[in-house]
């Protein structure tokens, strides 16, 4: 399906200021599609006037639709709908006419022109089904009357609101609550929705004839003074959105002036109970505090676990033992930096490139005097911990063999780390990563020296080393990858890890 933006420049005659004006009324117009119970259709005269074409479509909430059909895209020669004719070279709302008859269905058409600095810029075909038409009730005509004030406000150019940003997925909706007020601010009409929410707020009585600003701030905590902001917005002086929360409840609230004819005749209030939303967010946020302060404290015990490991080594008298300790040192450390890496994040996920740098700079010390130096090309993206935390002690035992077995002492040489993140190839073989795993995505690792390379009839599927060990099982095992050592082109030797990773992250 086209979009607004491509069938209004394809089609019409409108500038960018005129689209994003057209933009903002769409992200608008769902409020007054569910205060008239009816579908509204917004059509755009082309460029040699000799058509209209239906750049965007909303159906309301509040009732039945009257276009079973998308109407988005499609032309109509000018003359064959007489009301949006009127609309547009009259610049007045057209209610004339006959019910529509559709699929035995009866419609009330009505035409509201489009006006910004002066300009009509299209017409709303405003639809109404008439099939469950009865006596309406205070609400409805409440609704109806407030649909009426919006749809003037829209033909005099006063609405939606310049530079108003509203975000409408957060923003309360017309059934989660409504509040008519006069041009005092008074509370002329609420509805049960609006009620009970100021009812969670602590509100004893009626709203009906209370000045709506002076009880709202009477309702929040008490800081002082009257919080004259607060105070205006809810008496609908002006569009505004923002939260009050008392101590047993949380309403989110959102005025909008009514100006139909010029002067403010009063406003509409919607309001919503997000009592039990803030709630649950809240509960998240401890959850999400509660983590990170987990791998905060496991970051700090892992960096204790190393620190007396380093002590030990220093009481032993065997170089042998004082390596092995060394080393495990460097294992822990490797856990304990993405552990600190996601304490200082928000979800279980890690940026994986910092933490390989850590890892460089912390496996490079063992290089005296910095005869071999290490870098990282390419990226490794972001990474689930379940991922992060194996790979990075992987990364720590393939650098720290190549810096303890590539170079004899003295010798000065280079360890390059690349990371490939992308597709799987074609004709890759499926189903081989961890379970659960989607497939579909990989990321290829290489380390690569340039030392003296493999021995002959070396088999780092079988070799007995430690560090390959762990290597082979975090790899074959934990992770769902696989893992090669071979001699490099020239000189050196490649080592190349193929893991699989969610493609999205």
């Amino acid at each position: 399906m086209p979009s607004m933006n491509d069938l209004v420049r394809q089609h019409a005659a409108l500038d960018e200021s005129d689209l994003e004006w057209l933009h903002l009324l769409v992200s608008e117009w769902q409020l007054l599609s569910d205060l008239s119970f009816a579908d509204l259709v917004l059509w755009i005269p082309t460029r040699d006037g000799s058509r209209y074409v239906s750049v965007a479509q909303m159906r309301p909430n509040t009732g039945p639709t009257s276009y079973q059909d998308d109407m988005v895209g499609h032309l109509v020669p000018r003359g064959r709908r007489p009301l949006l004719d009127a609309a547009l070279d009259e610049g007045r709302i057209v209610r004339e006419g006959d019910p529509e008859w559709r699929e035995e269905v009866p419609v009330r058409v009505e035409s509201i022109p489009v006006r910004r600095n002066g300009r009509v810029l299209g017409v709303i075909a405003r639809n109404t089904n008439l099939l469950t038409v009865r006596t309406p009730s205070r609400l409805e005509l409440t609704y109806l009357q407030s649909a009426s004030d919006l749809a003037q406000m829209i033909a005099a150019g006063s609405f939606p609101f310049p530079g108003e940003q509203t975000d409408m997925d957060a923003s309360p909706r017309v059934g989660d609550g409504l509040i008519r007020l006069d041009a005092d601010g008074v509370v002329q009409y609420a509805s049960p929705n609006a009620l009970s929410a100021y009812h969670r707020l602590g509100l004893a009585s009626d709203l009906v004839g209370q000045h709506l600003g002076q009880t709202t701030d009477e309702l929040a905590p008490v800081r002082g003074p009257v919080d004259e902001a607060l105070v205006k917005l809810a008496s609908g002086w002006a569009p505004r959105q923002t939260e009050v929360e008392s101590d047993v409840g949380v309403i989110q609230l959102r005025a909008i002036p009514l100006k139909p004819k010029g002067e403010r005749i009063g406003s509409l209030v919607l309001l919503r109970d997000v009592t039990e939303l803030r709630r649950r967010e809240r509960e998240l946020m401890t959850k999400d505090a509660t983590i990170r302060e987990i791998h905060h404290r496991v970051k700090n015990n892992l960096q204790t676990v190393a620190a007396l490991l380093r002590l030990q080594s220093r009481r032993i008298d065997s170089a042998h033992g004082r390596e092995a300790l060394n080393e495990a040192v460097r294992r822990v450390g490797s856990i304990a930096i993405v552990h600190e890496t996601l304490s200082q994040t928000l979800d279980e996920r890690v940026e994986f490139d910092e933490i390989a740098d850590r890892v460089l700079a912390m496996v490079g010390e063992l290089s005296p005097a910095g005869t071999v130096t290490c870098r990282r090309s390419g990226g490794f993206g972001v990474l689930d911990a379940e991922v992060a935390t194996p790979l990075a002690m992987v990364l720590t035992e393939v650098l720290q063999n190549a810096l303890e077995h590539a170079f004899d002492p003295g010798e000065r040489g280079r360890v390059e780390v690349s990371a490939v993140r992308g597709e799987e190839p074609a004709g890759a073989r499926r189903g081989s990563g961890r379970p659960g795993e989607r497939p579909g995505g990989r990321l290829l690792i290489t380390v690569q020296d340039d030392g003296r390379g493999l021995p002959e009839g070396f088999d780092p599927k079988r070799a007995g080393n430690l560090g390959l060990q762990i290597v082979r099982t975090l790899v074959e095992g934990e992770l769902g990858g696989s893992f090669d050592m071979l001699r490099a082109p020239e000189r050196g030797t490649r080592v190349v890890l193929d893991i699989p990773v969610d493609p999205q992250k």
